[in-house]
């Protein structure tokens, strides 16, 4: 067996260390979200917590570990004595990203459920992870559907496994621990307010403590049995002050004025529901108990808030997770009194974020912006080249779906028709592997004409394994959505490219939605770049909008190109899921010999591999020449301008390939 890295080796981390540590006191915390860049010692530290945990008590011979001292009366293992006990250590159990429902939660044999009426059911990992820690590391990748299962099973305290009239349940009490890198795409607000208590770990940028990293990290390679001997007494001394706080912590006293501040805070910080309440109200007592105090103190509140809020502030991916502490402090003094309760949140209630009004319409802070011409070309810059500085995105708005035809398998999602694990009953056919959705009118139909061969006697069915049928389901995907944003000299026209961010920001959203990868492609001067590549991140895609420069001429060709490019990589990566291509340009091509003929021709190599497609056409202006609509049809997709993006009719924009390829071969 491996010895784990020691908990308290971890250098820098105390935020970290204390989320985890306070969990291990009060478990109904609910949990703890690690936020933070690569290689920054997250899964050393949760790993490590396993070996502070005081050891359990559990039922000899029973999967899903139960207390002897009050046995759960409906686990399968059961019914129980209370002969057999033994002690063993609390376990950590690591969910994989690539796990399976089944794996999960456990699975029925669905063969023996109907020949025989046996409840044979296979635990899963919330079974093995009861009263120990359920660690999962990029919780952010794992399917929307099993984070919903695992964060219930979390709240609930107990896992139910349910498939054609048979019922399993039993107790799932656990320490829930996820990490994840935001780089690689956030979690839904409504997922993220399911975590107790959140942390953002970062390296260090002091070189005595990133030296002090190495040292350590170094020494456990060279000897992980004598490293860990020699943090042995502080492994102790901590796993013994968890035993004291959880003990002390039914003692602490919660006091009214403590309530008050915690309420007082939730409501500044305009946090919805009720749970952060909830949750602080936990931790506070829990962060008491931990000090060694009976009474929860002004500090634990702020503490807590620290830990309880900041995830539960994000309402949009387009928001950075974070508190004020400033206005914290001035919420916690206010309603640190019994005599009024004054608005804490100010007039602007947002924690000091500027409103748009702040500067002049259509301005910018970092300097002034040139006006456009009458031609819509901008006049030249100040600051030469022709390069303008980034316009801010216009407000963005509600967009409607823009879909994919045909019908695909690829990742669970919202935005296209699939073949898929979960939604409507299409059909049935022969299980590949494990069966897992049973079909039951086809199976009975498959058994029913060999009954009398197999020397059927009574009322039940004899079924064999040939005669199962796995049910066909459709539901929705997500794909990949590739933005290729024009950023030329012909779109630098300040209102124009206000609203074209504000067009691609509103699609953005809509992907983030929709549970799709998005990447950006931009063109302007003589090349194209990927701005961004193919991520599960749209708050990243976002930044690199906001700070896209224009200017320059309009290499529409290179940009098409380039987008084939990533749309080739991609497939060979992700061969299941399926492409969406925005343009966002007024079509026009300029630079280098030819530009429109370019540009023709690299638009129909995309349509030739059937890559759907929408145009957005940024044209404006009285006259228009129609060039993004001729794109369009060279792409094989449709085109719409941005007021029709805006006014929210944009439904069925993207037709099925096929008809439209072949209406243009007629």
């Amino acid at each position: 067996m491996s010895t784990r890295f020691p908990f308290t080796a971890v250098v820098g981390q105390q935020d970290l260390q204390l989320a985890l540590l306070l969990n291990a006191v009060a478990p109904n915390i609910g949990g703890v979200l690690v936020r933070g860049e690569k290689g920054t010692a997250k899964s050393t530290a949760v790993r490590a917590l396993a070996a502070l945990l005081p050891q359990v008590e559990v039922v000899a011979g029973c999967r899903f570990s139960c207390d002897p001292a009050s046995p759960d009366p409906t686990c399968p293992d059961g019914p129980h004595t209370v002969e057999g006990a033994e002690a063993r250590d609390a376990r950590m159990v690591e969910l994989p990203v690539g796990a399976s429902e089944d794996r999960l939660v456990g699975a029925l044999d669905i063969e023996r459920a109907l020949a025989e009426g046996v409840k044979a059911f296979e635990p899963g990992l919330l079974a093995a992870a009861n009263r120990g820690i359920l660690y999962v590391d990029e919780v952010n990748l794992l399917h929307d559907h099993l984070v919903d299962v695992l964060l219930d099973a979390a709240a609930m305290g107990a896992s139910y496994v349910e498939r054609e009239g048979v019922s399993v349940r039993h107790a799932a009490r656990f320490l829930l621990v996820g990490t994840m890198n935001p780089e690689e795409g956030e979690l839904r607000p409504q997922l993220l307010d399911r975590f107790g208590l959140t942390v953002e770990v970062a390296a260090s940028r002091e070189p005595d403590q990133r030296v002090e990293v190495v040292r350590r990290r170094l020494a456990y390679d060279d000897d992980p049995a004598g490293f860990a001997a020699r943090w042995a007494d502080e492994e102790s001394a901590v796993r013994q002050r968890v035993v004291a706080a959880r003990e002390l912590l039914p003692k602490v006293r919660l006091g009214d004025g403590a309530l008050k501040q915690i309420a007082a805070t939730c409501a500044a910080f305009e946090v919805d529901g009720m749970r952060a309440d909830i949750v602080m109200a936990r931790t506070a007592t829990a962060l008491a108990a931990w000090d060694g105090r009976g009474d929860v103190l002004a500090e634990d509140v702020r503490q807590a808030a620290l830990l309880a809020l900041p995830h539960r502030r994000r309402r949009n991916p387009f928001d950075a997770p974070g508190l004020d502490e400033e206005k914290l402090d001035r919420t916690l003094e206010e309603s640190a009194g019994d005599d009024d309760d004054p608005d804490p949140g100010g007039p602007d209630g947002g924690g000091g974020q500027p409103s748009p009004e702040d500067g002049p319409q259509g301005g910018d802070t970092g300097g002034a912006q040139p006006e456009s011409a009458e031609d819509g070309e901008p006049r030249p810059a100040a600051g030469g080249a022709g390069e303008q500085a980034p316009a801010r995105a216009a407000e963005p708005f509600r967009a409607k779906a823009l879909t994919v035809p045909g019908v695909g398998a690829g990742a669970a999602g919202r935005r296209s028709r699939a073949r898929t694990e979960r939604g409507r009953t299409t059909g049935a056919l022969r299980p590949r592997g494990a069966l897992t959705k049973l079909h039951m009118a086809a199976t009975v139909r498959a058994a029913a004409p060999h009954q009398r061969a197999r020397g059927r006697s009574g009322p039940g069915l004899v079924l064999r394994r040939d005669d199962l049928r796995q049910a066909a389901r459709e539901g929705r995907e997500g794909n990949l959505v590739l933005f290729v944003v024009d950023a030329s000299g012909s779109m630098a026209a300040r209102q124009r490219m206000s609203a074209v961010k504000g067009a691609v920001l509103s699609l953005l959203l809509d992907a983030y939605q929709r549970r799709d990868k998005v990447g950006l492609v931009t063109f302007r001067g003589a090349a194209a770049e990927v701005a961004l590549p193919p991520t599960s991140s749209v708050d990243a895609a976002a930044a690199r909008l906001e700070s896209l420069p224009t200017g320059g001429r309009t290499p529409l060709a290179a940009g098409l190109l380039k987008a084939h490019d990533v749309l080739r990589v991609e497939r060979l990566r992700d061969p299941s899921r399926r492409a969406l291509l925005v343009v966002v340009t007024d079509g026009r091509a300029t630079g280098g010999p030819e530009p429109v003929a370019l540009a023709g021709r690299a638009a129909r190599l995309l349509g030739a591999e059937s890559v759907a497609s929408v145009v957005v056409d940024c044209e404006s202006g009285p006259v228009r020449l129609g060039l993004a609509g001729r794109l369009a049809q060279e792409l094989g997709g449709t085109a719409v301008t941005l007021e029709e993006l805006r006014a929210d009719a944009i439904a069925g924009l993207v037709r099925d390939v096929r008809g439209t390829t072949s209406r243009r071969a007629a």
